[in-house]
């Protein structure tokens, strides 16, 4: 089976599996949950829906079917960005910020993923970034990033409530080639798995990319 069919159909099985689990969820899994992810719940027009703030910007998610929208916006959103959404909400298991940054490889199931991440996410940035390190801080705005404080430039983007995500790029010389690296918070695996923060490091890496183009 081609490479993208096989990504598409598990997207699709494992989106029939959180559907599920949500639609399922009574209101006391619904008010913990919220809790535990920072996710609003309300109840417009007969309708519950929880509202989640993803990468500077507010989706709506209705429970009665877990169907996912952008808030004010006609957007499709993507399968893959339906899912981290529906991921974090389901997973999130307490609210809490341990301050203590590790790198992908250091997260449970990092390794594994480890020679894919660097591919799609550390490679690319420094391939767009690495040489002209500054443009990270314009690109990541729209993001509703902030500058950080390690390497050269560092920026970090609160891709969910409990999930900040920081960039760390180092410029390089004449002796050695541009570096980077991504960080998180150690307590990111109580909200996301390896592979769905491998998928949101993606994400953020082409989004990044393509509004420095822009």
């Amino acid at each position: 089976m081609p490479e993208q069919k096989k990504e598409n159909y598990g997207q699709k099985a494992a989106s029939r599996l959180v559907r599920k689990q949500i639609v399922e969820m009574d209101d006391a899994d619904i008010e913990r949950q919220c809790r535990n992810s920072g996710a609003q719940y309300r109840v417009e027009e007969s309708q519950k829906a929880i509202f989640i703030s993803y990468l500077n910007r507010l989706y709506k998610l209705t429970l009665h079917n877990a169907e996912i929208s952008l808030l004010d916006s006609d957007e499709d959103v993507e399968m893959k960005e339906q899912l981290l959404i529906m991921h974090y909400f389901t997973s999130a298991k307490v609210a809490h910020f341990d301050n203590k940054p590790i790198t992908f490889r250091e997260l449970s199931g990092g390794s594994f993923y480890f020679p894919v991440f660097v591919k799609r996410t550390i490679s690319p940035l420094i391939s767009h970034f690495g040489e002209n390190p500054e443009l990270l801080i314009d690109a990541t705005k729209k993001l509703g990033g902030r500058q950080s404080t390690y390497g050269d430039v560092s920026v970090t983007i609160n891709a969910f409530v409990h999930t900040p995500v920081t960039i760390v790029l180092w410029q390089g010389d004449n002796e050695f080639p541009p570096e980077g690296n991504l960080l998180f918070d150690y307590s990111i695996s109580d909200y996301l798995s390896a592979e769905d923060i491998a998928i949101l490091c993606e994400t953020i890496t082409w989004k990044l990319i393509r509004q420095s183009k822009n």
